[in-house]
C-alpha cells in the first residue's frame, strides 16, 4: 500500500487506473478548427423552463380573506369587508424575497373562496367590495410592480376551484368565467414568470370539468415566457408532497401522456422518468409556518429545517417554492423575516466559497484531446452551466479527480450537469484518496440542475468524481465542495437511500469498469 509521502508519484498511475486517459497532444496550432459541441440528448428545456430553474427559489404568498377569518379554505362567503389589511405594503414582501434571495414571488390572486385580489370585472367578490383602499386598491398591481422594482419575477395562482362563483359546476360557464379572469391576470400586469394552478377542489364539491388544455394554450399564448405549474405539468411538475422533499432519484423528464392532474402516480411524480420524452422540472412546496395562510397562533420554522429543505429540494433538482404568508396587517411577520435572515445568511456561508476554487483539475479523457480548453475539466470549478467539462467519446470511464493542494476539510458536495444539453446522468459516485485507496464518500443516481449531498466530514487532499451510468457521454457544468458547519454529520440526506434501476438496461449506457468500490464512509 503506497503512503501518502510517495502519492505524488503515484497519482499518474492512479488516475489511469480509473481511466482510460486521452494521452495523445494535439500539434499547437491556431489555424486548427474547434471541436464541435456534443449533440444535445433529448428532452430539453425550453428557454422559459431554463431560466426558471436557474431562479432556484420562489416565494409564495398566500393572502386573502382567510387571513382574517384564521382560516386555510375559506367558504366562500365571507363579507369583502373582511379583507381590510391597514398597513399593506407589497413592497416590503418583494424586499424581503429579493434580500433573502429568491428569483420570483408568486400571489394567491384568487384562492379556493373565490375572493379576487384585483378589482375583477367579472364578479363583484373582490378588493373592489373592501374597504381597504376605499375599494379603489389593487394587490395584484401593486405587487407586481414592486416585483419589478426589485428585479423579481412575477407569478400568480389562480384556483380552479371557485366556493363563491355561482356557475361553478357548469363546466362551460365555468371555463369561460376562469379564462376570463385569467386573460385580466395576464394582460394587466406586465410579464408573468409563474402560473400556478392545482386540481383541487375538495371531495365533497360540485362535479366540474376543467378544460387544462385550452387554459394552457391561452397561457402560453398571452404570456410565451411563462411556466405552468400543476400536479402534471406541462412546463413544471408538484413532487407530490407539500413537505418539500424530493426524490434521491429526480429527473426532469417525464411523459405529460402518463400524468393526470389530480391523478399522478406518487412515486411517479417524485422521481419523473428516465425514458421520459417530455421536460417537466420538479417544484417543490412547502410553507414557512404550519398553514398556508397567516394564523397568528403559529410559529415559522426553525432556520434550520429551512436549510433541510433546502437539501431536498434545490440540492436535488428542484426549484423550491416556500411560502411566507402576509400577517393581518399585510406585513410580513417579524419573526419570519429573521428566519429568513438567519436561512439566508447560514447559505451565504456555505455556499459563498467553493474550496474547490483553486484546485487543479483531471479527467480521463477531455472531447477533442487535452488540448480542446472549451471542453477543459478545469471548467467545472467555474460558477454556472454554460461551460462544463466533456469526456472524449465511446469512453469505458468518467472519472475527473480534483487536487485541492492541501488538505480541507468538507462535508459537503455540489454537483451541476448543463441541462439545456439535456439531463445524463444516471449514477455517479465521489470518493477520496486516505490512506492511498480512494474510499466513497457520497453516491447518487440523479443530477440535473443541481445536487448537492451532504456526508460526514472528511479532510483530504484530493477528490474523485466518478459517473457510472449515463444516457449519453456525461457533461459536467460545476463541482464544488463546501463546508456546512450548521447540519449533524449523520444527516445523511444523499446518502440514506439509493433507488434501484432494474430496468435501465435498455437505455444506452455504459458503466464503468472500476470495481474498487468500498463501503461509504
Amino acid at each position: 500500500m503506497a503512503g501518502p509521502k510517495i502519492f505524488h508519484l503515484l497519482l499518474p498511475v492512479l488516475l489511469l487506473s480509473s481511466s482510460t486517459a486521452n494521452i495523445t497532444t494535439k500539434p499547437s496550432s491556431k489555424n486548427i478548427p474547434r471541436t464541435p459541441p456534443p449533440l444535445p440528448i433529448l428532452p430539453l428545456p425550453s428557454a422559459s423552463q431554463l431560466a426558471w430553474q436557474q431562479g432556484e427559489m420562489a416565494m409564495f404568498l398566500h393572502f386573502g380573506p382567510n387571513t382574517f377569518t384564521d382560516s386555510e379554505w375559506g367558504s366562500g362567503h365571507a363579507d369583502p369587508s373582511i379583507f381590510f389589511p391597514k398597513n399593506l405594503d407589497s413592497r416590503q414582501w418583494a424586499a424581503v424575497a429579493a434580500a433573502t434571495g429568491f428569483s420570483h414571488v408568486v400571489l394567491t390572486a384568487k384562492h379556493h373562496d373565490g375572493f379576487c385580489l384585483w378589482p375583477s370585472s367579472y364578479t363583484n367578490y373582490s378588493v373592489r367590495s373592501s374597504p381597504w383602499s376605499s375599494g379603489e386598491g389593487d394587490v395584484v398591481a401593486d405587487l407586481a410592480a414592486a416585483a419589478h422594482e426589485f428585479g423579481l419575477g412575477f407569478g400568480i395562482y389562480l384556483s380552479p376551484w371557485d366556493r363563491h362563483e355561482p356557475c361553478y359546476g357548469k363546466s362551460l360557464e365555468y371555463n369561460e368565467y376562469y379564462l376570463g379572469q385569467m386573460t385580466e391576470l395576464l394582460t394587466s400586469y406586465g410579464d408573468i414568470q409563474e402560473v400556478w394552478l392545482d386540481g383541487a377542489p375538495g371531495k365533497v364539491e360540485k362535479d366540474m370539468v376543467y378544460l387544462f388544455d385550452s387554459w394552457f394554450e391561452l397561457i402560453h399564448q398571452l404570456q410565451p415566457k411563462a411556466v405552468i405549474f400543476s400536479d402534471a405539468g406541462p412546463d413544471v411538475r408538484w413532487i407530490g408532497n407539500e413537505a418539500a422533499i424530493s426524490g434521491t432519484t429526480c429527473w426532469s423528464l417525464f411523459n405529460k401522456s402518463s400524468a393526470a392532474i389530480g391523478n399522478t402516480e406518487a412515486k411517479y411524480a417524485l422521481e419523473g422518468d428516465p425514458y421520459g420524452h417530455d421536460w417537466v422540472a420538479p417544484e417543490c412546496d412547502v410553507s414557512i409556518r404550519t398553514g398556508w395562510f397567516w394564523h397568528s397562533s403559529e410559529n415559522p420554522k426553525s432556520p434550520m429545517t429551512l436549510l433541510d429543505i433546502y437539501y431536498t429540494s434545490v440540492g436535488r433538482n428542484c426549484l423550491l417554492i416556500l411560502n411566507v404568508p402576509p400577517n393581518s396587517s399585510g406585513l410580513i411577520s417579524d419573526e419570519d423575516i429573521q428566519v429568513l435572515q438567519n436561512f439566508t445568511a447560514m447559505r451565504h456561508t456555505i455556499f459563498s466559497q467553493n474550496l474547490a476554487k483553486d484546485a487543479i483539475v483531471s479527467a480521463s479523457s477531455t472531447r477533442g484531446g487535452p488540448d480542446e480548453s472549451h471542453f477543459s475539466p478545469s471548467n467545472v470549478i467555474e460558477e454556472g452551466i454554460y461551460s462544463y467539462w466533456a469526456p472524449d467519446e465511446f469512453q469505458a470511464t468518467w472519472t475527473l479527480i480534483l487536487d485541492l493542494g492541501q488538505s480541507i476539510s468538507f462535508n459537503v458536495l455540489q454537483a451541476q450537469e448543463p441541462i439545456q444539453m439535456g439531463q445524463r446522468v444516471v449514477e455517479f459516485h465521489a470518493d477520496v484518496l486516505k490512506e492511498g485507496e480512494w474510499k466513497i464518500i457520497a453516491n447518487g443516481t440523479t443530477i440535473g440542475y443541481k445536487r448537492l449531498l451532504l456526508f460526514p466530514i472528511v479532510k483530504v487532499q484530493f477528490v474523485r468524481f466518478v459517473v457510472d451510468k449515463s444516457r449519453a457521454d456525461p457533461l459536467i457544468s460545476y463541482l464544488g465542495i463546501y463546508f456546512d458547519p450548521f447540519s449533524p454529520s449523520h444527516n445523511l440526506l444523499s446518502t440514506s437511500r439509493r433507488s434501484s434501476f432494474n430496468n435501465i438496461r435498455d437505455l444506452d449506457l455504459r458503466a464503468s469498469r472500476n470495481s474498487s468500490r468500498v463501503s461509504v464512509i
